[in-house]
């Protein structure tokens, strides 16, 4: 059963703002900031945020944290039932458009589905599930999706062979031409200035509302975009939704690149541990060699893997509400404009719910573990549940499998080689290294 939210003091307020809230924000909430992030990592930021946030939790007895950030009234959920009830009660009586989303996102997604009032996303919710296949663990035009992640991994098995190694940044640019060629088709693959324009107003919705427009450089934007709507094959996912509603389409697509960006750290990051431990880049090999699902096929290792490293790693750092009206909680009545803060890292990896909370154990989305746990929550859930997870898990399934099958030895790879993992991994800092030629010292 909820409880009211605890009112915390002005010291614990700037506990949780010092340690939990300023890190998240500092790295970049819509694209990371390089430096921050390393910061991140150096300084294990996530596992200081969780247990600043279990100590709270333990001191109020699972009641929600409530603080206020000037006019801003905040609460953290503490406990999986706040956040099922946070997600079940989407959009009401709490919105997925919070303030700050709104802020954030407006810079270069004003139309999206995610930031959409109420009679929006009636009609947009169906228009996205539909394009994306959400009802499908691999999407109708799943084979286009695969043929194109082939080219991308023989593009980067090239640079490997070419730089002896990888790192983050070399497989961002062919992640990206991969993301350009399932959104948009194979002819849009080189068009990488729309992933810069995206970039800029990226960085610009890191500072939500506190960040001037810059309409000049959304207006090239919304151009480029709607022409890649224009001329997409009906096999890409921009011609799959331009074919149901021409309109609405060059409005949705900016959302997808920017959730591809997530999937991308992802995939690095479970690679990383591919890389430092043999049974699981044997496993990921072999999966992929099995090719009686046919060229599409549904990879559930490969699947289970990705799902472990963003419950270890959320690429969401916070999932955020906040109430339409006035509702009950626990007793007390929270006000309408109240936003809802659910932690991930908190969540993701709390040892007094999770046997396995720092270890990597793909086996746990097999058994039922991490589906049946509200606050293990990698794509969301309830009625604002990612539309797109199936199809992004297809892709970088389909990606790390084939680089798994490469060889690559990840730098600094012994602190990935066991467990407990780290808490913080800044995948913008890793690096491989391809395997030494067989007969060669």
């Amino acid at each position: 059963m909820s409880r009211a939210p605890a009112e915390l003091t002005a010291a614990e307020t700037a506990r949780v703002v010092g340690t939990v809230l300023a890190p998240l924000v500092a790295q970049g909430a819509i694209v990371r900031r390089p430096r921050l992030t390393a910061w991140a990592e150096r300084r294990q930021t996530d596992r200081a945020a969780r247990r600043v946030l279990g100590g709270l939790r333990d001191r109020y007895d699972g009641a929600p944290l409530a603080l206020r950030l000037g006019p801003r009234r905040l609460v953290l959920a503490t406990t999986p039932d706040d956040v099922r009830r946070l997600l079940e009660g989407t959009p009401d009586p709490f919105t997925a458009a919070s303030n700050e989303k709104r802020g954030a996102l407006a810079h270069f997604q004003p139309r999206a589905l995610l930031i959409s009032g109420p009679d929006d996303r009636r009609r947009l919710r169906p228009l996205n599930e539909d394009a994306l296949d959400a009802a499908h663990a691999v999407h109708d035009d799943g084979s286009a999706f695969v043929a194109a992640v082939e080219r991308a991994a023989e593009e980067l098995a090239r640079r490997v062979d070419a730089a002896g190694g990888l790192d983050a940044a070399a497989f961002s640019d062919a992640w990206w031409s991969l993301v350009m060629e399932v959104t948009f088709g194979a002819r849009a693959r080189d068009d990488l200035r729309v992933v810069d324009l995206l970039n800029a107003l990226r960085r610009d919705g890191n500072w939500s509302w506190f960040r001037p427009r810059r309409p000049w450089l959304r207006a090239e934007l919304e151009r480029r975009v709607a022409e890649h709507v224009a001329r997409a094959p009906s096999s890409s996912l921009a011609g799959r939704i331009r074919d149901a509603d021409p309109d609405e389409a060059p409005g949705q697509v900016p959302h997808w690149l920017f959730a591809f960006d997530a999937a991308g750290a992802t995939t690095l990051r479970a690679l990383a541990v591919a890389s430092a431990r043999d049974d699981v880049r044997g496993r990921l090999v072999g999966e992929l060699a099995d090719d009686r699902g046919g060229p599409a096929a549904l990879l559930p290792y490969g699947r289970a893997c990705l799902l472990e490293a963003v419950r270890l790693w959320p690429t969401t750092f916070a999932v955020l509400r906040d109430a339409v009206r006035p509702t009950d909680w626990g007793g007390a009545t929270v006000p309408a404009g109240t936003g809802f803060v659910v932690v991930s890292a908190f969540f993701h990896r709390d040892p007094e719910r999770l046997a396995f909370a720092d270890a990597f154990v793909p086996e746990a989305w097999w058994d039922g573990r991490a589906d049946e746990d509200w606050g293990i929550v990698p794509f969301s859930g309830g009625p604002a549940a990612c539309p797109g997870r199936h199809v992004v898990l297809l892709v970088a399934s389909h990606l790390l499998a084939r680089m798994a099958n490469l060889g690559l030895e990840v730098e600094r790879g012994q602190h990935l080689a066991r467990d407990p993992l780290p808490a913080t991994v800044d995948h913008l800092g890793l690096r491989f290294v391809a395997p030494p030629l067989a007969g060669v010292r």
